[in-house]
């Protein structure tokens, strides 16, 4: 665990600048400026989504970057970094943690968690956990990641699923890990950021709140329609 990185992220925000290909605000230009916004506002990493993407933003904000590689393959649920080939074109950009799918659901290829994570580990890649249980979240631990991360809370079908932020895994792993927890996931207000840290949330990662305008606009628009319903 690189102990200076997560001692530098403790109590902090961590920002997601991610933009999909349909959306307004793909590309890494512009995800560089996203980054470079949120790191005016006091974020103090980000987790950004593609090879060329964290380059950019590692380059534009000089900030520790969590990076994942999203790729649908039909024989499997996960998609956030499923094998060893996204893990090896991430570590090509150098960011100081790897986030993975940390669910038990069956991967593509026949790959397993277990071995990415070693695989991981044997080149000295910081790890981090995305998981959708408490069960997950132990397991991963178990097996060496340097972090867990809420993300997949209300993603997987047999996690708890509503609107809000899961509050209770938090506050669950929080207690029984030894690792740090991060907090991500649905999380829409600066007071429900503060609560995870009075929670236990080593750090916060809030995403589509402050980086989706699409999204928040439409909070606002269908917050105004009701009215006029």
């Amino acid at each position: 665990m690189d102990q200076q990185l997560f001692a530098a992220i403790k109590g902090k925000l961590i920002v997601s600048c991610q933009a999909l290909e349909h959306e307004p605000l793909f590309g890494s230009a512009i995800m560089a400026r996203m980054a470079r916004a949120a790191k005016e506002g006091g974020a103090v990493a980000i987790r950004s989504n593609t090879p060329v993407d964290i380059a950019a933003i590692k380059a534009e904000t000089g900030l520790p970057v969590v990076g994942l590689l999203k790729r649908d393959y039909p024989d499997s649920e996960v998609y956030i970094t499923a094998t060893r080939k996204e893990i090896d074109e991430l570590m090509e950009a150098g960011p100081e943690l790897i986030a993975l799918d940390a669910t038990r659901r069956s991967r593509p290829n026949g790959e397993t968690l277990e071995e990415l994570v070693a695989y991981m580990k044997e080149r000295g890649q910081g790890i981090m956990a995305d998981i959708s249980t408490l069960e997950e979240a132990l397991y991963a631990e178990s097996l060496g990641v340097d972090c867990v991360s809420t993300t997949l809370s209300g993603y997987t079908p047999y996690s708890r699923q509503d609107d809000g932020p899961d509050f209770e895994l938090l506050q669950q792993a929080a207690e029984r890990l030894s690792i740090p927890v991060i907090a991500e996931g649905k999380i829409e207000s600066p007071e429900q950021a503060a609560r995870m840290l009075e929670l236990g949330a080593h750090a916060v990662v809030v995403g589509s709140a402050i980086t989706r305008p699409q999204l928040i606009t439409a909070r606002y628009a269908q917050a105004m329609e009701k009215v006029q319903a």
